[in-house]
């Protein structure tokens, strides 16, 4: 019988070097053909990495490796060299580049533990000593709060500040106290006046005052409510003043004297006082408080001889059933505006101001008396140093619903003609007044802000049938 060639005896492939086992033809890794390998050779000649067996006679690996120089090229098997050991040539023939040495690359560092929540650091000064405010600067960075303390909800919270005795935790670092000067103990950061935004609702009338956007304080106030007449019918009341810049304390003035009006036409009215003689009660009143601020002491007095007077303006509206009463002194206006538009706004007062005097007396015209440079000096105004007291008063029937707007010239500066005014009034305005007061301070700050600014909206019911016409 035949008998199959004799097979080497090998125990790995020459091809991937993977163990065999007796009898193997084939290797079971990558398939070499093992009956092609040739018997053993008496040296150790070097294996082909590609799998083929080399010619005798060929240079190993069919390379024609150089032999060093003494060296023997006879009877002992060349030395093996690495594809590296050879410079190597581009396409054209020139050597390549040197390549970069091969850096490992680090696995990334495991990403750090959450630091403790720490409490806030109170940089508060030693007793007895205080800032210096002239040698810091005007704001102050404040420290934002830890992403991490705030994202994680096992973590807790730093202790809140404890509050300061007398409730006046600065605005800022939210851990000094106020002192009496309006700036922060811990940061010396200035606090936010109480009178720079005001706004108040009382039954159907509403107010907002705004300290503007160029003055540091708000010299204006104003004071609203509403009363039962002795008919049970209800009266709504606004009292507008603003304070005179020239003279010292204008905000006090102003408060004084929307104070005093105030009280005095809520007072007047339920005891069936006639709403216009209430309304120049109420101007005597005010006038009469405000006097009341120039008395200080001759000490006082000998520090700033030449201060005028707290001195302010005032303008001021009664709304009842179907009779609108307005009362001023100074340059702050009322303004009427119908709830249907159908019918022509309107101003209700008069200025005291140089510009109304050059105007009546026929001398200039509206216009240029207002674009003089002495339009807005007043001639008549609440103080100890004014001229003789002359309250202003009128009283209307209108026959239609609309809005009266009572307001300082840090509105109507931006909405002088009636006409202006009723297009910045919003046309819900009777049912929304506190929204609409909003609205018209908005309006002035959009247009600059140059003066404090202080509005109130008295929403005018229908008049009974019969009621006359303004």
């Amino acid at each position: 019988m035949s008998q199959m060639p004799q097979q080497a005896a090998v125990s790995k492939c020459p091809s991937c070097e993977e163990p065999l086992e007796s009898g193997d033809r084939f290797c079971g890794a990558c398939g070499y053909d093992l009956s092609a390998v040739p018997a053993r050779p008496q040296d150790s000649p070097t294996l082909a990495m590609n799998g083929s067996v080399p010619a005798p006679g060929s240079p190993p690996d069919g390379v024609d490796w150089p032999v060093a120089p003494g060296a023997e090229s006879s009877g002992r098997p060349a030395p093996v060299h690495l594809p590296t050991d050879l410079p190597g040539t581009d396409s054209g023939g020139s050597a390549l580049p040197p390549e970069a040495p091969h850096v490992p690359q680090q696995p990334p560092l495991p990403p750090e533990p959450p630091l403790p929540p720490q409490p806030p650091a109170a940089d508060v000064p030693a007793a007895g000593v205080r800032f210096d405010r002239r040698q810091e600067p005007d704001e102050y960075p404040l420290q934002a709060p830890d992403p991490r303390l705030a994202a994680d909800p096992a973590v807790p919270a730093p202790p809140a500040p404890a509050a300061a005795a007398d409730g006046k935790v600065c605005v800022a670092c939210r851990a000094g106290r106020v002192d009496d000067d309006g700036y922060c103990e811990n940061c010396g950061h200035a606090q936010p006046r109480e009178r720079d935004h005001m706004e108040q609702e009382s039954g159907p009338v509403a107010a907002v005052s705004d300290r503007g956007l160029r003055h540091h304080r708000n010299e204006d106030a104003f004071s609203v409510g509403h009363t039962a007449l002795p008919d049970g019918t209800r009266a709504a009341v606004a009292i507008v003043c603003d304070g005179v810049s020239s003279a010292t304390r204008p905000d006090d003035a102003s408060l004084a004297a929307s104070r005093a009006a105030g009280e005095c036409l809520l007072a007047a009215l339920p005891r069936g006082t006639h709403p216009q003689q209430a309304m120049h009660d109420a101007i005597v009143a005010a006038s009469q408080a405000v006097n009341a601020l120039a008395e200080e002491p001759a000490t006082a007095r000998e520090h700033a001889p030449h201060q005028n007077a707290p001195a302010c303006t005032l303008v001021g509206a009664v709304v009842t059933a179907g009779l609108l009463v307005v009362g001023w002194v100074g340059d702050s206006r009322v303004y009427w505006v119908p709830v249907d538009r159908s019918a022509p706004p309107a101003r209700l007062t008069e200025d005291d101001s140089w510009a109304a005097q050059m105007v009546a007396a026929g001398l200039m015209s509206e216009a240029e008396a207002y674009a003089d440079e002495r339009a807005h000096a007043i001639t008549g105004w609440l103080g100890a140093d004014a001229y003789e007291l002359e309250p202003h008063t009128a009283s209307f029937k209108p026959d239609r619903p609309g809005v009266v707007v009572v307001c300082t010239d840090g509105l109507w500066n931006y909405a002088e003609s009636a006409e202006e005014m009723a297009e910045a009034v919003p046309h819900d305005a009777a049912a929304r007044p506190l929204h609409s007061a909003r609205v018209l301070v908005g309006h002035a700050l959009d247009g600059g802000g140059h003066d404090n600014v202080t509005v109130a909206v008295l929403p005018f019911p229908a008049p009974p049938q019969g009621a006359g016409s303004a």
